[in-house]
């Protein structure tokens, strides 16, 4: 397997969740500046087709993401008026539950219990997604929440925002200080576009700025964590079940390019 798993500081037990929080803020500006909407709401439609599913349930939703605007676009297209987005997470971000309890939104909740992705049966019905978050697993969880689905007959779809366009680990290596920088920079704009914006994402972005150098970190170091191809189909080996299907492949930009990469699985549906 090519996929290095090196360490991100939000998966560490101690990391602020305040802290993660404004990183996810801006990862959430990025994925729009890139149409990660426009890649993912058919990947989602296409998948609840295949499923029947009325419902996406998000695994690893954290402080939201970009789930609650994707669903909004899923919501426009035709028989998808009634979809539902359940958010949920090992760990629930109390804020996200907060602030969706006093700003309710049509379609879309926050599930307060603890979600183990690894372990599907105790998640609610519906179609399991887990969207930049997936590289997060080492590679024996990651074959965990694959064997869970085809176990418990689940659809899923995995989606990374990267992974499109892959580098040797040394070259990763090579250009990491030039990569660092950049992203450092890029953070101090991303901030600004933040909305609603705290008093934590203004003070801790530009007057001591804790989330540029942490989101720059862990943005690179998420690079060489992103399973390849290979890595999925190595992740799948030994996993085939002949009433399960898997298909991967590639996101779509506006352009018609590739932007980032998918796992897609749904049980095969029994004929009448």
């Amino acid at each position: 397997m090519k996929r290095v798993h090196v360490l991100e500081f939000e998966d560490l037990d101690w990391f602020p969740g305040w802290l993660r929080t404004c990183i996810t803020n801006n990862i959430v500006i990025m994925a729009r500046f890139l149409g990660v909407r426009h890649a993912l709401s058919p990947l989602i439609t296409t998948a609840l087709q295949r499923s029947e599913a009325r419902q996406v349930v998000d695994l690893g939703s954290g402080a939201g993401g970009v789930m609650p605007e994707v669903i909004q676009t899923v919501r426009t297209a035709s028989g998808m008026e009634d979809v539902t987005l359940l958010l949920s997470d090992k760990f629930p971000d109390r804020p996200m539950i907060e602030r969706l309890a006093s700003e309710p939104q049509e379609g879309l909740r926050y599930l307060p219990d603890s979600v183990d992705a690894t372990r599907l049966e105790a998640a609610p019905e519906g179609l399991k997604t887990m969207v930049n978050c997936f590289h997060h697993m080492r590679p024996n969880e990651a074959r965990a929440i694959l064997a869970s689905a085809i176990e418990q007959r689940q659809p899923i779809l995995i989606y990374e925002m990267g992974g499109h366009q892959t580098v040797p680990f040394i070259l990763w290596l090579l250009t990491l200080p030039l990569g660092l920088t950049l992203v450092f920079l890029m953070a101090f704009v991303k901030s600004a576009f933040v909305r609603p914006v705290t008093p934590q994402q203004l003070i801790f972005t530009y007057l001591i700025p804790l989330i540029p150098l942490f989101y720059a970190w862990d943005g690179q170091a998420s690079m060489p964590r992103i399973y390849s191809a290979d890595d999925l189909d190595e992740l799948l080996s030994g996993l085939e079940d002949s009433n399960y299907v898997w298909e991967k492949g590639y996101g779509q930009s506006r352009s018609g390019g590739k932007l980032g990469t998918y796992l897609m699985g749904s049980p095969k549906q029994e004929c009448p």
